[in-house]
């Protein structure tokens, strides 16, 4: 009973109890009371995985709640869900038993639900009084997606987080990024910051992907797509909001 309150006072010691122990970002994740996150970070540096153990504590210690997860596609969210059931198998007898459990739904006793889905406006339509939403490699979800979901936190004061390897200079996660206001919580993580990531691998990568795809994938940096006739800094240098228009 001791370790249970104390882990849902700390979502730190919930990750260890699962066998996980978080890198220091991750641990200021988790430890966040922020609304908006916003994590910018390297391929397999650990965002899913910290999303995942977020997901699960919520749902085990705010009994009703409904948690979110939301990937571009159907394989990614279903890797996503792995990750969450797999953690909640690490409790094992300590875990509440589910009252449905499928491939990509855990439902508990307390009344909270785990629900993944895929980014198809046609699945998640219908779903409000989020506690917790968490877009997936939010850099390759639509925008109108990501205006279809933000109001499913809007009676419920949930909480939105948006991770991702950045995806070029457009779209809601790069403006989130570069615009966001204070509200956000912004951390950025390249694989020289992961400690699971050799330097010899990442030598590899700069050979074998080029010094663009490198500086995307592995050091987070957002790039513009190749073949642009002006990039992106140009065009919005370019524009003014001072600019009168006139109609015939």
């Amino acid at each position: 009973m001791a370790l249970d309150l104390a882990c849902a006072l700390d979502p730190v010691l919930f990750a260890r109890r699962l066998g996980f122990d978080p890198d220091p970002w991750q641990a200021e994740v988790l430890r966040s009371n922020a609304k908006r996150i916003v994590l910018c970070c390297a391929r397999q540096t650990g965002k899913s995985t910290v999303a995942a153990v977020l997901a699960l504590h919520t749902a085990l210690y705010r009994p009703g709640s409904l948690v979110l997860l939301l990937s571009p596609s159907l394989r990614q969210s279903s890797e996503l869900f792995r990750k969450v059931a797999d953690f909640y198998r690490r409790l094992g007898n300590e875990s509440p038993e589910p009252e449905a459990w499928s491939a990509l739904r855990l439902e508990l006793a307390n009344g909270s639900r785990i629900v993944s889905l895929p980014g198809k406006e046609t699945t998640i339509r219908g779903f409000s009084g989020v506690r917790l939403l968490a877009v997936d490699e939010a850099a390759r979800v639509p925008d109108a997606l990501y205006a279809a979901v933000r109001p499913m936190l809007a009676v419920s004061d949930g909480r939105l987080i948006l991770m991702s390897t950045p995806f070029g200079k457009t779209g809601f996660f790069y403006d989130t990024w570069v615009n966001g206001g204070p509200e956000w919580l912004r951390i950025r993580v390249d694989a020289y910051q992961c400690p699971r990531i050799s330097k010899a691998f990442l030598e590899e990568e700069l050979r074998t992907l080029g010094e663009l795809a490198f500086r995307q994938e592995y050091l987070c940096e957002f790039i513009d797509a190749p073949g642009a006739f002006l990039s992106a800094d140009v065009v919005e240098a370019a524009v003014s909001e001072g600019v009168e228009t006139w109609s015939l």
